[in-house]
């Protein structure tokens, strides 16, 4: 079974940065769509940035411009990098697949809190 290690999350001001990593025990990055997904406290899990293996993005209306999606096949790894933080932005942060099959186990995620 694939686990996803998220990392990187953290406290940061508003407008800060942070980049997120998720780490997949399994080489899957290059077959599905991956994705990073937030939930804040009393809200749904929500999907904020998408990765095709071809390398095609896309992003959550509330964060385009901000956050950005990469990946690295290589290293089985997803990234988020995600700037001009705002306090809205505060979340677990996951990731698992966007597409192509059912979701693996959800990890524990990385906490991002933006506040002054």
């Amino acid at each position: 079974q694939v686990q996803l290690v998220e990392s990187g999350g953290g406290l940061v001001q508003p407008g800060g940065s942070l980049r997120l990593s998720c780490a997949a025990s399994g080489s899957i990055l290059s077959i599905y769509a991956m994705g990073w997904y937030r939930q804040a406290p009393g809200k749904q899990r929500e999907l904020v940035a998408a990765i095709t293996s071809g390398g095609s993005t896309n992003y959550a209306d509330s964060v385009k411009g901000r956050f950005t999606i990469s990946r690295d096949n290589a290293k089985n790894t997803v990234y988020l990098q995600m700037n001009s933080l705002k306090p809205e932005d505060t979340a677990v942060y996951f990731c698992n697949v966007a597409a192509g099959r059912s979701y693996y186990n959800w990890g524990q995620g990385t906490q991002v809190t933006v506040s002054s």
